[in-house]
């Protein structure tokens, strides 16, 4: 895992939409969900909610990491703390929300999480899909693999100001969380 990944404020994210949607989500659907959030985070405020690597898969624009701790092939306490092991097609909440399972996202990052589920959250897996396919242009079909989206295509397309130098600041604040992770290691056990 990448110290500069938030995997407690991915499985917030996650938690948010499962949440939504009753407690069980189409594992289509939150991923999709996952990335308009953080496009439109990024349409907003030039960042992305999670600072995950976005990645264009065949059903779409994915976050990467985030992804990957949906089918676990990556684990954290964090996100099993929120989110239960995928079953099938589904992931669901592991246990119910209480009002500090928020505690990581931020008063703007939830009001555009609120946005995107008022925007999307009536649709089914495979309509929030094909909106993806037909309206964020950053995304390529990778003729069944997956190929990165360079976070500067995705800010073009939203006509961003200055898209290269706002992705300088997703470099920045991913060292940034990197150190602060590093540090707050380093405090746990006690090798400073």
């Amino acid at each position: 895992m990448y110290d500069w990944f938030n995997s407690k404020k991915a499985a917030q994210l996650a938690a948010f939409f499962c949440d939504k949607q009753g407690g069980s989500i189409p594992v289509l659907k939150l991923v999709k969900l996952i990335y308009l959030a953080d496009r439109q985070f990024m349409a907003e405020c030039g960042l992305p909610i999670t600072n995950d690597h976005h990645v264009s898969m065949e059903h779409g624009p994915v976050n990467s990491l985030t992804y990957d701790l949906i089918g676990g092939s990556i684990e954290t306490d964090d996100w099993s703390d929120l989110i239960s092991v995928r079953n099938g097609h589904d992931v669901s909440l592991s246990r119910q929300l209480t009002e500090d399972d928020d505690d990581e996202l931020s008063d703007a990052e939830i009001d555009v999480m609120i946005g995107v589920w008022d925007r999307f959250g009536h649709m089914n897996k495979y309509d929030v899909r094909d909106w993806t396919h037909k309206n964020c242009p950053e995304w390529e079909d990778p003729q069944g693999s997956s190929s990165p989206i360079p976070i500067e295509r995705t800010l073009r397309f939203l006509a961003v100001e200055s898209p290269d130098e706002f992705a300088k600041r997703t470099v920045v604040h991913r060292e940034f969380r990197a150190a602060i992770s590093e540090i707050e290691e380093n405090i746990a056990n006690k090798s400073w």
